[in-house]
């Protein structure tokens, strides 16, 4: 089991010092903000969805290495899904992160990684802010999100 957390934490840190999908989206039709006053990541995330698929996501800002680790790995899964796969992800995600689920799912692919974040309650709040943030950007709230 140690292999595999080892493994699970080398993914975290490469997508924290390499994220994939960041910067702003040209031509987005969806975006929020999100901010976590404890740990001090912000985010803004943009989607391009259409006929109900997501096209392409991508997200900019800064935070710890859990919060940017998400947010990537997050927006890679997106990609393709429909509206229904993403809202079905984002539960499986926060019962996982949050210990609701048992173990990890098969259908989280990559993002188990961070099956370990359970074990830290403070940093569920780091792992789960990009989601939140999907849930605002998919429901066009104005306001920004903030995990407090």
């Amino acid at each position: 089991m140690s292999d595999l957390r080892e493994l699970y934490q080398e993914v975290i840190i490469d997508h924290s010092r390499r994220p994939r999908n960041r910067g702003e989206l040209p031509g987005h039709n969806h975006s929020a903000e999100g901010f976590n006053p404890l740990c001090g990541d912000r985010l803004t995330l943009y989607l391009k969805v259409e006929n109900g698929i997501v096209q392409d996501a991508r997200f900019d800002g800064a935070g710890c290495a859990i919060s940017t680790a998400s947010a990537s790995l997050m927006t890679e899964a997106l990609k393709g899904k429909t509206e229904a796969q993403v809202e079905a992800l984002f539960g499986a995600f926060h019962d996982l992160v949050t210990g609701s689920a048992p173990e990890e799912s098969p259908s989280l692919g990559k993002l188990n990684v961070f099956a370990g974040v359970r074990e830290f309650p403070t940093r569920v709040k780091c792992a789960t802010l990009a989601w939140h943030t999907l849930q605002a950007a998919l429901r066009d709230r104005a306001e920004p999100v903030s995990t407090e």
